[in-house]
C-alpha cells in the first residue's frame, strides 16, 4: 500500500498516465506483432499498413504531420518494448506524481514531437536510410533528462550499468554515447539523434515551457477542481482583528507576525506556509525521495500543488 495524501491521492506506483503508456504500447505491440498474423487490409499485412500509416516516414517517402506522435506508440521488438517501459515506468512514475498528470503527458508527448522533428531534420544530413522510425525512446529519454536535473544526486542503475551512479551523470553518460553512435554509426538502425532530439524538447520545456504548463493545467482545473482557496498577501497588509475581539478571546493567544517581506501564499489547515518550507520540501524531495517526507510535508506539497 502508498501512503496517501489526503482526499485520496496517493503516490502511485502506476499513475494514471504511465498506466496510459503501459496498457497502449503494448495493446499495440502485440497486435501488430502477434495477433495481426495472417490479417490483411487491401491485400497488405495489417502489421505493414499500421507501419505505412502511423510509423515516423521521411519527409519524401510518405510523412504525415500525425506520425510525429503516432509513432511514440509502435515498437520494433520485444528487447525495444521491453527496455522502453521499463526505463518510462522507473524514472516517469515519480515524476508524473509530483508534477502531475497533465504536466507529465504534455512533457512526453512534446519530447516525443521534439525527437521526431530532429530527426526528420538530421538523418538525410547523415545518409541514414530511408526507413520508417518507430518507438519511445525520444520521448523517454526527455523524461531521463527531467530526472537528471530534478533529482541530480539520486543513485540510478539500469542496464547496462550494474553499480549504482548519480542521476546525472548516468543522463550525460548516455547523450554522449548517442551524440558518438549517432555520428559514427548511421547504419545501426537506432535514431540516435531522435533521442537527442528528445532531450533537448525536454530541456527547452523545462527551460521555458512554465507558462505552456500553467495553460493546460489552469484548464484542466477549470474542469475538475473548485476554485482554490488561498491568500496571497503580506502579512503587514491583512486588516488587523479589532480589539473588541480579541478581548473575548481570552484563551488564544495572538500569532507572531511574519518577518516584513516574508510573503504568505497558502493557508493550509490555519498554518501559513511560506516559499522557504516548500522549497525545504522539494529539496528534500530531490536528495532522498518522495519516500522520505514526512506525512505533514506530504500534506502540504499536495495542497500547494492543488492551490497553484
Amino acid at each position: 500500500m502508498s501512503p496517501a495524501f489526503p482526499g485520496g491521492r496517493g503516490f502511485s506506483v502506476f499513475p494514471p498516465f504511465i498506466k496510459f503508456l503501459l496498457f497502449v504500447n503494448v495493446g499495440i505491440f502485440l497486435l501488430t506483432s502477434m495477433f495481426s498474423v495472417g490479417l490483411t487490409y487491401q491485400g497488405v499485412s495489417l502489421s505493414d499498413t499500421l507501419i505505412s500509416m502511423f510509423a515516423l516516414w521521411p519527409l519524401d517517402r510518405g510523412f504525415m504531420p500525425w506520425q510525429v506522435i503516432t509513432y511514440q506508440y509502435l515498437h520494433g521488438g520485444f528487447g525495444h518494448i521491453f527496455f522502453n517501459m521499463l526505463a518510462l515506468w522507473m524514472f516517469g512514475m515519480e515524476l508524473e506524481n509530483i508534477w502531475g498528470t497533465r504536466r507529465f503527458a504534455t512533457y512526453y508527448t512534446l519530447a516525443g514531437v521534439s525527437a521526431a522533428i530532429v530527426h526528420i531534420i538530421i538523418s538525410p544530413m547523415l545518409g541514414s536510410a530511408a526507413a520508417p522510425t518507430v518507438g519511445a525512446s525520444g520521448s523517454i529519454m526527455g523524461v531521463l533528462l527531467a530526472f537528471g536535473l530534478i533529482f541530480p544526486d539520486r543513485p540510478v542503475m539500469m542496464f547496462p550499468i550494474f553499480f549504482p551512479i548519480p542521476a546525472r551523470i548516468f543522463v550525460l553518460m548516455y547523450a554522449a554515447l548517442d551524440l558518438v553512435l549517432g555520428v559514427t554509426s548511421s547504419g545501426d538502425g537506432v535514431a540516435h539523434f531522435a533521442h537527442l532530439g528528445g532531450a533537448l524538447g525536454g530541456f527547452l520545456m523545462l527551460k521555458f515551457g512554465e507558462p505552456l504548463f500553467r495553460v493546460i493545467e489552469r484548464k484542466g482545473s477549470a474542469r475538475s477542481r473548485r476554485r482554490p482557496q488561498y491568500v496571497e498577501a503580506e502579512f503587514r497588509d491583512l486588516p488587523t482583528e479589532p480589539l473588541s475581539s480579541r478581548r473575548s478571546q481570552t484563551h488564544s493567544q495572538p500569532e507572531p507576525p511574519e518577518p516584513a517581506g516574508t510573503l504568505t501564499r497558502f493557508i493550509i489547515d490555519g498554518e501559513r506556509i511560506t516559499q522557504e518550507q516548500i522549497d525545504a520540501i522539494l529539496d528534500k524531495i530531490s536528495q532522498a525521495g518522495y519516500h522520505s517526507l514526512t506525512e505533514k510535508e506530504k500534506r502540504i506539497l499536495f495542497e500547494v500543488s492543488r492551490q497553484i
